[in-house]
């Protein structure tokens, strides 16, 4: 009987061992990932005994006991992960509070550079640079458009000062030449003078006061009968008289003189209509203007110009005894052209 049970012993140590060196892997991994609370725990280990696995039978000899399996050598100590003291709730351990992990993931892996995105960022480079260059092309080119501008600008103006200042200066010539050719021209001026040797008769006469000749083309004359001055027309119309005694157009130098019609007292008396119309031409109630017209053309003259003309107007006076033939009329019937 001892025989049999040191033989269930050694089976039972046999089988403890190999069920110790089945689990030794496992135990190992766990731990590895997690550390025993008991350090010493860790260290100790128990001699394990195997069994055989049949039954011994009452002719058969016991299996040999197998010898209890070399302890395993201890595992490396791990670094122990510090537990938080559990929180006391009212003398009794409070529930198991989860350990907090900490991940750590390993870098990235590096990115390979393929060929095709090189030649497509060199691509990107270059057309960036190129339209860099263009931008600062464009703006050169825009500054140089506005300085060419302005420079067109200040060379427009300056033209334009210089063309405003030729026109001044061109129509101050005109005005220059015009003002000379006015003072070389003849100017045809009709004075009323006396005739001489006879009383109360006057001579109307046509000089030329200018610096040319002037050639006399026609003359117009006519005889109104007005209150006043003011009385009179707007405007003179000067109608040709009919005379035996009538000049044909002459020519007057500088300085010389042509009569264009006489009156006298005894005209008076024939001009008027009635010898009503006289008493009141003797009474002043009614009065004799003498107007007329003198056209003449410059003898230097180019063909085709306008010819000048001279208008004079002169109120004859009817005394008792004496007569008179003073300048009279409006502006328009003194005008000179």
């Amino acid at each position: 009987m001892c025989y049999i049970d040191a033989m269930i012993q050694k089976g039972l140590s046999t089988l403890a061992a190999l069920v110790a060196l089945a689990a030794a892997p496992a135990l190992l991994s766990a731990q590895a990932v997690t550390p025993s609370s008991n350090p010493a725990a860790a260290h100790s280990t128990a001699p394990l005994v195997t069994l055989a696995s049949k039954p011994i039978g009452p002719n058969q000899a016991a299996p040999a006991v197998t010898k209890a399996a070399k302890p395993l050598a201890p595992a490396a100590p791990t670094a122990a992960v510090p537990v938080p003291d559990r929180p006391d709730c009212g003398g009794v351990p409070c529930e198991e509070q989860q350990p907090r992990v900490i991940v750590t993931l390993p870098p990235p892996a590096p990115t390979v550079w393929k060929w095709q995105d090189r030649v497509l960022w060199g691509v990107y480079l270059v057309l960036a640079l190129v339209g860099y260059i263009g931008v600062m092309v464009a703006l050169s080119t825009l500054k140089k458009i506005e300085r060419h501008t302005a420079a067109s600008e200040e060379i427009a103006s300056a033209a334009a000062s210089a063309a405003t200042a030729a026109a001044e200066t061109a129509q101050a010539a005109l005005l220059q030449a015009q003002a000379l050719a006015n003072a070389e021209r003849p100017w045809i001026l009709v004075t009323a003078e006396p005739t001489r040797g006879v009383e109360s008769s006057f001579e109307i006469t046509a000089t030329n006061r200018g610096r040319s000749p002037a050639t006399v083309t026609a003359a117009f004359d006519q005889v109104l009968f007005a209150p006043d001055e003011a009385s009179l027309p707007l405007a003179p119309e000067s109608k040709p008289v009919a005379s035996a005694a009538r000049f044909v157009p002459i020519i007057l130098l500088p300085g010389e003189s042509a009569k264009l019609r006489t009156f006298s007292r005894a005209d008076a008396r024939g001009v008027c209509a009635s010898d009503e119309q006289f008493k009141n031409v003797e009474s002043w109630s009614e009065r004799i203007f003498l107007c007329g017209k003198v056209a003449y053309n410059d003898l230097i003259a180019p063909a085709g110009k306008e010819a000048h003309q001279t208008n004079w107007c002169c109120w004859y006076i009817h005394g008792k005894q004496r007569s008179a033939l003073v300048p009279a009329g409006p502006a328009a019937y003194n005008a000179h052209t």
